[in-house]
């Protein structure tokens, strides 16, 4: 009996740490494409010629970014 309340509550415990690190990795992972990969995919679109995909995909990330701080 104690061998199954201890293992319930080892599930509990690391399932909330595995929880906490998927949140910690998931925001990580946002702010690198926010801050490195977007402009770096923008420069080599300008860079290879594709202005008319790059002004309007920059535009569109713009809009939404000034909407999200907004709200």
């Amino acid at each position: 009996m104690m061998t199954v309340l201890f293992a319930i509550l080892m599930i509990l415990i690391f399932g909330k740490m595995i929880g906490l690190a998927f949140r910690a990795t998931w925001g990580l992972t946002k702010i690198i494409f926010h801050v490195v990969l977007l402009p770096v995919f923008l420069i080599v679109l300008v860079v290879a010629g594709f202005m008319y995909i790059a002004l309007p995909l920059l535009i569109i990330v713009g809009i939404v970014m000034l909407i999200k701080k907004a709200f």
